[in-house]
């Protein structure tokens, strides 16, 4: 798969995944916290592009505004279930009563293996098994049973499986944007590097623009491929010198 072109596309939109994308992926997802140099790319970025970016993370809005140092109005938390448009109004799912099923379940889990790692989000609930691989078959099949149990939405990433509210996903979130201003009419520029991004790569050339996998090569909806995060920053400075003043 090729590099993207760095002249990015006539009024063009970026959204951007947070972990793996922006910042390295950790093995405490906590321990990611807010960059200068990472603030500073976004503001120039969002500044060039008439505020046509946001942020698309499956971590709740609260985290990415720790992360990002609240510098980015245009988010959409846990998958797209907590959307925040340009202007900061707040879309937000009610939690599905499953959940607290899966809190509970999923919670034990964690604290009968010290390499689990429990996360809640209100309207959804994970657990991370980076430290715990040889547990993935586990958590997994817990995860298939609590959702067949729920009608919870089964969300596999990278490292982690996550039960969530049914309803938005990242590429309902990118239509949604594109209907907002200043979004309205933009050409879609979707990066990512997770299974979770897919659904905003598939958005993305329905509505004109492409998706962009960072990491390695796949079968994956994007067209295009960067390395990885380091690769993303350096492409983001390319296209911000490219983007007509």
């Amino acid at each position: 798969m090729p590099p993207p072109p760095s002249v990015l596309p006539p009024l063009a939109a970026l959204f951007l995944d947070l972990d793996g994308t922006l910042t390295p992926i950790v093995s405490r997802p906590a321990d990611v916290g807010p960059d200068p140099g990472r603030a500073v790319l976004l503001t120039r970025l969002t500044q060039a592009l008439d505020g046509r970016l946001a942020v698309v993370s499956g971590r709740a809005l609260d985290d990415l505004d720790r992360i990002l140092g609240g510098g980015v109005p245009a988010v959409a938390a846990v998958h797209g279930l907590v959307r925040r448009g340009a202007t900061g109004a707040i879309d937000r799912a009610a939690p599905h009563p499953g959940l607290d099923d899966a809190r509970a379940v999923l919670g034990d889990l964690a604290r009968s293996d010290p390499g689990l790692l429990f996360e809640d989000k209100d309207v959804s609930v994970a657990l991370h098994y980076r430290n715990a691989p040889g547990a993935a078959d586990a958590v997994v099949e817990a995860v298939r049973r609590l959702a067949h149990a729920t009608d919870l939405v089964v969300q596999l990433g990278d490292m982690v499986a996550e039960l969530r509210t049914p309803g938005a996903d990242k590429g309902s979130s990118v239509a949604a944007f594109l209907r907002e201003a200043p979004f309205e009419g933009a050409i879609p520029v979707f990066i990512g590097d997770d299974l979770t991004d897919e659904d905003g790569f598939a958005a993305a050339a329905r509505h004109g623009g492409f998706g962009v996998l960072v990491g390695l090569e796949r079968p994956t909806e994007a067209r295009y491929r960067l390395a990885d995060v380091d690769a993303v920053h350096d492409w983001l400075e390319a296209a911000i010198r490219e983007v007509p003043s």
